[in-house]
């Protein structure tokens, strides 16, 4: 088994770890609802990319009542 020969310094330990940071999510606006998402994902509203690609349940429910 390996064993290091002497012990790392503070410094290099911290240049070690320098990369071990997460990075916050990238999040998007939509175009027509203004709602934030996640990148490439739909919105919760079912628009991506400015377009309805998803019908919701309270389209549904929305659509029902109005006939």
């Amino acid at each position: 088994m390996a064993v290091q020969k002497s012990r790392k310094t503070p410094s290099k330990r911290g240049m070690h770890r320098s990369h071990s940071a997460l990075p916050l999510p990238a999040v998007s606006i939509d175009a027509k609802s203004g709602e934030t998402h996640s990148r490439h994902r739909i919105s919760r509203d079912g628009f991506y990319r400015g377009k309805k690609v998803l019908q919701t349940k309270a389209d549904v429910a929305a659509s029902e009542s109005d006939e």
